[in-house]
């Protein structure tokens, strides 16, 4: 067997460990520099005699995690101009027809990328699986919608880098015919769009949804608005030619300010109605309505037929919301008399404090306003994106991660699922303790090989009721619309 393999900008050169080949931080954009950084991705290089893949590739700019994040996730920064890199694991280069995962990491559209040591595909392939991570251009130069440049930049990288899996996979010994999409948060929420994008019909086969949702998009006016708000702060006008000229460290120190900004003050008068409620006054550039990439928002895309005869598998974590409350001290700090106006500030009706709180005796009212947010920001939408699937002739199939981790009381708390799925324990502890359940990864891990290999990931779809698949919870692994009085509130 080989260590080389010819895709279409030359040969590279991988490494074999333990039965698995990776490939690392191929090209599959030209780099995005200079005028580039504003543009659609170009295309990849290409090059002569042998291009060591040994090691990974670049990351795209981005600022660490900030306390108390930065703690509990994982992430690498590595400056470099080839950033729209991709790394691919697999069983056997010179093997056919083997099917085909593509993850897309989350990190609210401003961090992350394929070097993530839980993102290591080598599980996957170790089970059958061609595993591809990507990169995409992030923040400012990936979302921040200017005159001069295309809206969905970062879009156009997924998609570029869907391409090339068309064009390349077969010499890795992958089925272009048998892809599916994988993302959780901000990765997530890219799978539903690319699922309601035009652009993107063809590219895969089959979708996973990780605690993401199919309303994360900005009208094109709020898009501009915040441009507008960022180009005001820097002194220059909204264009991709003034943006350009910037040195990507200034962009970064604007970009970081904005989102503190806006966490700080979400007015939908200055920011625009869709980036403070879509955002939740959190993400202040996110993928953008731009009646090209994407026509609508995608929810109503997919409820209309968008992405027609493409499987999903969607799910959540029980109490997504604690990570964002838990360890920043804000859950400690709501107490019976502030949260209705917490509540109000989202929009939400303060009456459903009581009803969550009567289902939890015992709970605080900082357990009480994370129950209400998981519901309100991850799992009505996930429940929504599965029923639209269905309701349209699609299939569909709901999960729910309910192992609690040991740390911070963060309990089933947001990202905690992804070392499961990629079966990456080894290096979890920060967010799952130092004995999280081999046998919970087995089980999600196979579930997600098997919807990849066969279409379904081994439980019913949903259809008249809503079986939910529960990982790691007690009882029964598959409840019928678990909670469904307080899904009820959100979605009917």
């Amino acid at each position: 067997m080989t260590d080389t393999v010819q895709t279409t900008g030359g040969t590279v050169r991988g490494t074999p460990t333990d039965g698995v080949w990776a490939f690392l931080g191929i090209p599959y954009a030209a780099a995005p520099v200079g005028a580039a950084r504003f543009a659609a991705p170009g295309p990849a290089p290409r090059w002569d005699g042998v291009r060591d893949a040994t090691a990974p590739g670049p990351t795209c700019p981005q600022a660490p995690y900030a306390a108390p994040a930065a703690a509990l996730l994982g992430n690498v920064i590595a400056p470099g101009d080839e950033c729209l890199n991709l790394s691919v694991w697999t069983p056997d280069p010179g093997a056919s027809g083997l099917p085909v995962m593509v993850w897309i990491h989350g990190g609210a559209f401003t961090r992350g990328s394929n070097r993530i040591d839980s993102y290591d595909g080598r599980a996957f392939a170790r089970d059958g699986v061609v595993l591809v991570g990507i990169n995409y251009r992030l923040g400012v130069t990936g979302f921040l919608s200017l005159d001069g440049a295309p809206d969905n930049r970062g879009l156009l990288d997924q998609l570029a880098a869907l391409r090339w899996v068309q064009d390349n996979i077969r010499a890795f010994g992958g089925n272009p015919d048998n892809v599916t999409v994988f993302g959780e948060s901000a990765g997530g929420m890219s799978v539903a769009t690319l699922l309601a994008s035009p652009a993107a019909s063809g590219l895969f086969h089959r979708a996973v949804v990780q605690s993401g949702n199919a309303t994360a998009a900005s009208d094109l006016e709020d898009a501009r608005r915040v441009g507008a708000v960022l180009a005001d702060r820097l002194g220059v006008p909204a264009t991709a030619e003034a943006f350009g000229a910037l040195a990507p460290d200034v962009l970064q120190a604007a970009q970081d300010a904005l989102g503190l900004d806006l966490a700080q003050n979400p007015d939908p008068a200055r920011w625009g109605g869709s980036v403070v409620q879509r955002g939740l006054g959190v993400m202040s550039m996110f993928p953008t309505i731009d009646g090209e990439i994407l026509p609508s928002l995608p929810i109503d895309a997919i409820a209309a037929g968008a992405g027609t005869g493409v499987p999903v598998l969607a799910g959540t974590t029980t109490d997504e919301f604690r990570f964002f409350l838990v360890p920043t001290g804000i859950a400690a700090a709501i107490t019976d008399d502030n949260l209705p106006f917490v509540l109000q500030r989202y929009g939400i009706d303060p009456a459903l404090a009581d009803l969550y709180a009567a289902h939890r005796p015992g709970a605080t009212p900082g357990d009480v306003l994370a129950a209400v947010l998981t519901d309100y920001a991850f799992r009505s939408g996930t429940v929504t994106l599965a029923d639209a699937v269905a309701r349209r002739g699609g299939t569909a199939w709901l999960y729910e991660f309910a192992w609690p981790s040991p740390v911070q009381d963060l309990r089933a708390c947001h990202a905690l699922e992804i070392a499961f799925v990629f079966d990456r324990l080894d290096v979890s502890h920060r967010l799952t303790g130092d004995r999280p359940p081999q046998a919970l990864a087995d089980e999600m891990h196979r579930a997600w090989v098997q919807f990849a290999t066969t279409g379904g990931p081994g439980w019913a779809p949903i259809g008249a009721s809503r079986p939910v698949r529960v990982f790691g919870g007690e009882g029964d692994p598959v409840v019928a619309d678990p909670r469904a009085d307080e899904l009820a509130c959100w979605i009917g």
